[in-house]
């Protein structure tokens, strides 16, 4: 069984930061091959969505306020543990980490930077790509944005303190 939990940097217990950059660093840096710096500031600033497979970590996103990396609020370092790929929990992530995000961060847009592989699963949520494909890491990618208009797809009654 999968618990989700979602928490600002400010009430991440050591245990579950460390479990966030692990998870990260083995996907983005050991799996893809990408040299980059993945502890950034912007952990500070975001909320963190976690799915636990009892004591493990096997899915994570940071939500980021308007303003912290762009105009609209921002959904970033999406990942899921490899052992659970397939089985529906990368859908549930994403569902999840918009329903937060327009409850944490109300009428704004959302971007996010995709590697470009994955726009068609973004697009099955309601992002639309903006702009041309970039290399980013040494991997192609592109901005979409979920607008306000998508937002009527969501439930509207959703709150953040439903997904704990």
């Amino acid at each position: 069984m999968i618990t989700w939990h979602i928490k600002p940097f400010d009430d991440l217990t050591p245990l579950e930061v460390q479990r966030i950059h692990i998870l990260r660093n083995e996907v983005f840096i050991v799996e893809q091959k990408c040299v980059y710096q993945d502890a950034d500031k912007h952990d500070e600033t975001s909320a963190h969505i976690m799915a636990w497979q009892e004591s493990e970590l096997v899915a994570t996103a940071r939500l980021m306020p308007p303003g912290a990396v762009c105009e609209e609020s921002s959904i970033g370092r999406v990942v899921t543990q490899p052992s659970v790929r397939g089985s529906g929990v990368g859908r549930e992530l994403m569902a999840k980490s918009i329903e937060a995000t327009l409850a944490l961060y109300p009428n704004t847009a959302i971007r996010i930077g995709a590697q470009h592989y994955l726009q068609t699963f973004y697009e099955s949520f309601g992002f639309v790509p903006v702009g041309e494909t970039y290399m980013e890491d040494g991997i192609l990618h592109i901005q979409m944005i979920f607008s306000n208009a998508k937002m009527q797809i969501l439930s509207p009654d959703f709150s953040v303190d439903r997904m704990s």
